[in-house]
């Protein structure tokens, strides 16, 4: 399934259509974690619902919520929460608070080479390498090599996360290359035996996810541990929207949220939230 859903990015990624604000089409841009999930909704909807077309673009969570908030969609899909700075230019131009829809969890995992000997980190020994204050792999009981940093650009809402949750808020390291989707992370990572990258958990295709060690237990970011909340680096993925759902829009969220939509999540590789 992970391997269909990677190909299926690649796919997407290269068919980018322009919004339009008509009707019986429903917009829907932001997180790249989230693309292809809301894209298998969008084509299961839409074989139901033949007048009415569903949109899906990329971009980050933030350029989602910024389109949010100049009226060029109609669903933000993010993998972060909304800062408070983007609900109050919401509140202000729409004179309503935006409505936030979780519509699937994720557990962020982070990604070595299949090579490497390193199975499990805690939290602590994350924010050490991404500050850059370990360098090496033989410092948390890895071969004698440098790491190899990759990160995701800073619209990102998996960017955020990580900053927020792992870094608790500092700046990563110099040191880490900025890549412009997950998929280029898993890449760079499979290619690079001393690396290490992040992203979603639907991702995991030719590379090794940590596990996440809490105590003397380690983590594996997967549906009993991120449902559970054992995982400790587990997040929603949220639809937002201007104001109350409605019409064409409320529809294919209702289907999100479906058992049929929410089997979509399992298949996809992310967890329900139903």
């Amino acid at each position: 399934m992970k391997k269909t859903l990677l190909s299926s990015f690649v796919a997407f990624g290269l068919v980018v259509l322009p919004l339009t604000a008509q009707a019986g089409t429903v917009t829907v841009k932001g997180s790249d974690t989230m693309v292809i999930l809301v894209q298998r909704w969008a084509e299961a909807f839409m074989k139901k619902n033949p007048a009415t077309k569903i949109q899906v673009t990329g971009g980050g969570s933030g350029t989602g919520l910024a389109a949010l908030q100049n009226g060029t969609t109609d669903i933000a899909m993010s993998s972060r929460e909304i800062k408070e700075a983007e609900e109050e230019k919401l509140r202000a131009r729409y004179n309503t608070p935006p409505t936030a829809i979780s519509v699937a969890k994720d557990g962020v995992t982070f990604y070595v080479n299949e090579s490497n000997k390193v199975d499990a980190l805690s939290v602590e020994q994350l924010k050490d390498i991404y500050l850059g204050d370990t360098t090496s792999w033989k410092a948390v009981g890895g071969a004698d090599a440098p790491i190899v940093l990759y990160s995701r650009e800073n619209s990102s809402g998996t960017y955020v996360f990580v900053k927020d949750t792992v870094l608790g808020g500092d700046d990563f390291a110099a040191s880490a290359q900025t890549l412009p989707g997950t998929a280029a992370v898993v890449n760079a990572v499979a290619k690079e035996k001393n690396g290490i990258g992040y992203g979603g958990a639907a991702y995991a295709k030719g590379i090794k996810e940590l596990k996440v060690k809490k105590g003397n237990e380690a983590f594996a970011p997967n549906a009993e541990n991120v449902k559970s909340g054992k995982y400790p680096l587990s997040r929603d993925l949220f639809f937002y929207l201007r104001n109350k759902p409605a019409g064409e829009a409320k529809a294919f969220i209702d289907f999100t949220l479906s058992a049929e939509g929410q089997a979509i999540v399992t298949q996809v590789g992310y967890f329900p939230v139903k």
